[in-house]
């Protein structure tokens, strides 16, 4: 996929964002459209024990409906940091490469950023280099309208449908039959550490 693609901002999200980011030639992330609640923006996907969990960040609720994405502050009345971090080591503790990837990503959650978009920015770029992937990544200066455009994968990546993307499947912690697709970044760094990249 070559040229400029454009995403959503996204809160650790799946193989399939960073899959259309290797493939790309730049990334632009949109920051001036108006937040968009259930989307990936703010929540991922992990597999525990018991079966997919999704983890949220909750935002403050009187920038919403009409706030930009750039605007939109993290809610830290609520404890969901300490959840986050206690949900990925019930997880991914005993996960190969647990240990040499967690501190980054719990240091990265425990900063404390104001707005949403921040922190979204700080763990893409941990997850990039992660993965090796090395392209630029900017951020939209003015909203366009979605127009079908073949490299504008804001709305199309969603966890409210499927999409074509075939992950290539890996081992899990808990690992069940058939392979859990769709899950956060995350779970195939902590599985598969050094080679991540090569699944995507």
């Amino acid at each position: 996929m070559p040229g400029e693609i454009l995403l959503s901002t996204a809160y650790l999200p799946p193989c399939e964002y960073f899959s259309l980011i290797s493939q790309s030639g730049s990334v632009l992330i949109e920051r001036e459209e108006n937040y968009i609640k259930q989307t990936w923006r703010n929540r991922c996907r992990i597999l525990t024990s018991a079966g997919v969990q999704i983890i949220s960040v909750p935002v403050m609720k009187g920038n919403l409906p009409k706030a930009t994405a750039k605007d939109v502050e993290i809610d830290y009345s609520k404890r969901w940091k300490q959840v986050h971090l206690r949900a990925l080591i019930s997880s991914y503790g005993r996960s190969p490469y647990f240990q040499f990837y967690f501190d980054t990503i719990e240091k990265t959650i425990e900063c404390n950023h104001k707005y949403l978009i921040d922190l979204n920015q700080e763990l893409l770029e941990i997850c990039l280099e992660i993965l090796g992937i090395s392209k630029p990544v900017t951020f939209t200066s003015s909203f366009e309208p979605a127009a079908g455009k073949p490299n504008d994968f804001r709305y199309s990546l969603t966890p409210k449908r499927t999409s074509g993307y075939i992950q290539k499947p890996y081992l899990q912690v808990f690992s069940n039959n058939p392979f859990t697709p769709a899950l956060s970044i995350l779970d195939l760094i902590f599985n598969m550490g050094p080679d991540s990249c090569r699944y995507i």
